[in-house]
This record gives C-alpha cells, structure tokens and sequence, in this order.
C-alpha cells in the first residue's frame, strides 16, 4: 500500500491515473493505492482516526464530481478474477473491469450482466444497480451478487451475504457507495457464449437526394416507430435508441460524419433466425446509415453500442421513467438535438422483463415498475455546467409527468444531488443504515443516501 500527498495533480503517485472523467479536479489530501483489503482496512481506519472523508476510485467513470480533499481510495491494483464454472459464478476485486470478466468467463461459454463499456470498473457499476447489455433477459447486475466483502466506516472487514449482515446485503446491492468500500464481490454468471446484436443506424435528418429532396426518415419518424416496436418484443430482447449529432471532423467515419444520428442497439441470446426476424421492423423504417446486426461471440457485445474508449470530460444525468409517449420524446430530441446549445448524446434504454421482478433476496434497485430509462450526457469541451443544467432541466420539465426518479449509475458531475436515486420507502430504510453504519458520515463524499433520507 502505498500513501503519498496530492494536494496537486503533480503530487499524484507516479503512475496513479486520474481517471476515465476528466471534466472535474482530482485533488484529494492522500491517495492511497490499495493492493488487498487490508490496506483498504488500514486507509479507512486511519481516515476515521483522523475525521478525513474517503473518496472510492476505480476507473473513474462514475465520478460524481470533484475531489477536494481527504483520503482518496484506489481499487485498480485489487483486479483479481477467479471464474467456478461449475457454479457458474465469478470471484471478482475492487478494481477489476468488465472486460477482464468476460475474458475470463467466456471459454467456459458464460458472461457476466456487464454494461456496454468493457473498460468500466464491475463493482462499483454492481453497487449502483447495473443496467447491462442483457438486462431485460436477466436482470439488474446487482440481483446476481452472492456475496460481497466491505469495509465499514469502524475499519471492520465484512462478509456480507445473505446469511452474514442480511441488512447490508440489501443495501449494497443498489444502494451504491454510502455503506464501506467494497474490496470484492461474488457474482453469478449466465450462459451466453454468444448473441445476436449490433445497432442499426439512421439519418435523423431525413437525408436528401441530389435534386435536395428528402429520401430517409426523420428522427421523430425513427423514434415513434422505435416506441412501437419495444411493445412488440420478448423480455429476451434488450435494446436502447440513442441520438446525437456527430462532429464534422475527419475522425469521425464517414457515413457519420457531421449527421444527426439516430441508432437502435441490440442484444438477443436466441437463435440468429429468430434475431433476423425481431429486428425486421427496424430494417423497414427506413434507408440506412449502417447496419451491425449480427451473430457474434459475446466477447464483442462491447461493439454494439462501442463507448469511446480514451478519457473526456462530461456531465450526465437521466430520468427513470414509468413509461413514454411519442410526443414527449420527440419534444426531447428536439431540445437536445442539433440546435441544442451543446452538443447531447441521448440514450432511451428500454426496461421491464426481468429488470420489473424482484430477485429471491430482494435489494436496493428501486423503481422496478419503470418503462424507460432516459439518458443525457454532454461532452464539457468548450461547454460549462451550468449551460448543460439549464437544458437538462428543460428536458426534466418535459418528463415531469412520466418521471419516477433518477438513476445512481448514470448521475456524472452532479454530486451535490442525491434527490431521486430512490423512493422514498427504500430511501429511508438506506438512511438508516448509514445511520448505524457510517454516523461520521465518513462516506458522505460520494453518491449516496443522506442520514434524514433525502
């Protein structure tokens, strides 16, 4: 383990990244590189000794704002994965990523409920729920966990699982970061060696021929055909649509390039067959810009919404859904679409099937009644925060009606928010544990639950 002062970047440990979130400062007091849980027992032992908070850093995706002072955490060097194929679950560390667990499970033909990014942390992903690639067939992330070791606020190691702290188990599992710091996690693995997916895309413009008339479909004409759709499929199908206008830069690909992009994303465990034939309807929309639909080996599922994989900043928040209209969604797009002030990526995740059924040992993941999980990220280059909450508070007005909440996973940059992440039943209920567990309130620097239940 090692300890060293960072009161600047400059100070950082040699070789310590900052993170994937590049769009809010990382300056703690001490950094300390965990190499196991007993120098994660040590650094919070000592941070209480001395009335300092405790920041968590994996890899950074997640931050939810910045870091000014404290005892800064890093996990990256616990990246440990030990696969059981016979139980068909994996041991997995604190700073181990999603990519490192599917290469390890997949020659068993077994995957992890991953997102859609192989580079994000796996445990703190878990923590906050954990909206994957096959969500709607199997679940939340969190409904797989069998066991987790924690570090708690009184510098005690934990293993909490159903048997051992049922109470804790319940909170961590949806209840993100407020509890401890996990330093490992037991998940169960499904059987997917390989799916059907990919994403087709359109131009959200129209398109035009040369005589300058439109030949495509509108964003709105994709969007509303899209909503139709989802009411259609099985609970093995899971998809999301997303929308953005993509830089006339040359590094962007070419039939891409300087469009307003709208895309519907993919992922299907049944037979290729039955794939060609759900995602049929799609295909009749419209022109396309590209089509990926396809079979492949689950160790490609990254490639069907292919998250960029280089560090940036940006700010992000969502809105849980009990279910869309046609007219609401199009007013969204329409705020956040090419004459929008900043450039918005937006992303509806389409919910239910097995994200709406409780698991055997029910947990923290709130809102399981939601249709639709609406997304908003924006990239901070040349734009500031308060530009990009002003949209999003007009997007928020919008949905006001439809909205249940907010989701834990998807909040970047707006750490002095905690409204919304839960009901209020599963809210007061985490707020008593903290409580009990963390009354300093030596957490309390990261997304979680305050101890009056706000």
């Amino acid at each position: 383990m090692s300890f060293a002062p960072a009161q600047v970047p400059a100070d950082v440990p040699a070789g310590f990244e900052t993170g994937f979130q590049t769009g809010f400062a990382i300056r703690p007091g001490l950094v300390v590189e965990a190499a196991h849980a007993d120098d994660v027992r040590t650094a919070v032992s000592d941070a209480a000794g001395r009335g300092l908070p405790v920041h968590v850093h994996a890899t950074g995706h997640g931050l939810p704002g910045a870091v000014e002072g404290g005892v800064l955490i890093s996990t990256r060097r616990m990246d440990s994965v030990q696969v059981d194929p016979v139980r068909r679950t994996a041991r997995i560390g604190a700073g181990v990523t999603w990519g490192r667990v599917i290469e390890a499970a997949a020659p068993h033909g077994l995957a992890p409920l991953n997102g859609s990014s192989p580079g994000v942390g796996a445990v703190s992903y878990t923590l906050g729920g954990g909206l994957g690639v096959l969500a709607r067939e199997f679940g939340y992330a969190a409904d797989h966990v069998r066991a987790l070791d924690v570090v708690t606020a009184d510098g005690v190691l934990r293993h909490v699982s159903p048997d051992s702290e049922p109470d804790l188990f319940w909170a961590l599992r949806g209840g993100g970061h407020r509890l401890g710091v996990v330093t490992g996690m037991e998940i169960g693995l499904v059987e997917a060696g390989r799916l059907y997916g990919g994403s087709i895309a359109f131009d959200g413009d129209g398109g035009h021929d040369g005589d300058g008339d439109r030949d495509g479909v509108t964003a709105a004409e994709v969007l509303h055909r899209y909503l139709e759709w989802t009411r259609t499929v099985p609970d093995a199908l899971t998809s999301s649509l997303s929308a953005l206008r993509f830089p006339d830069v040359p590094q962007m690909p070419e039939p891409m390039r300087g469009r307003y992009v709208i895309s519907v994303r993919v992922a299907y465990t049944g037979s290729a067959t039955e794939g060609e034939r759900l995602v049929a309807p799609l295909r009749a929309i419209g022109p396309a810009l590209a089509d990926s639909l396809r079979e492949m080996p689950y160790t490609d599922s990254h490639t069907i919404h292919s998250d960029p994989p280089f560090p940036h900043a940006y700010y992000g928040d969502s809105v849980v859904l009990g279910d869309l209209d046609a007219e609401r969604a199009v007013r969204t797009l329409e705020l956040t679409g090419p004459k929008a002030p900043m450039m918005t990526v937006v992303q509806l995740n389409h919910l239910g099937g097995a994200l709406a059924v409780r698991p055997a040992v029910d947990n923290a993941v709130p809102y399981r009644e939601a249709g639709f999980l609406l997304r908003l990220l924006s990239p901070l280059d040349g734009t500031d925060v308060a530009s990009v909450r002003a949209l999003y508070a007009e997007v928020a007005a919008v949905l006001a009606p439809l909205a249940l909440g907010r989701s834990l996973n998807f909040s970047f940059g707006g750490g002095d928010r905690t409204d919304g992440f839960h009901d209020a039943r599963t809210q007061k209920r985490l707020a008593g544990l903290v409580s009990r567990h963390d009354p300093a309130s030596l957490f309390g620097g990261s997304y979680g639950i305050s101890r009056d239940g706000r």
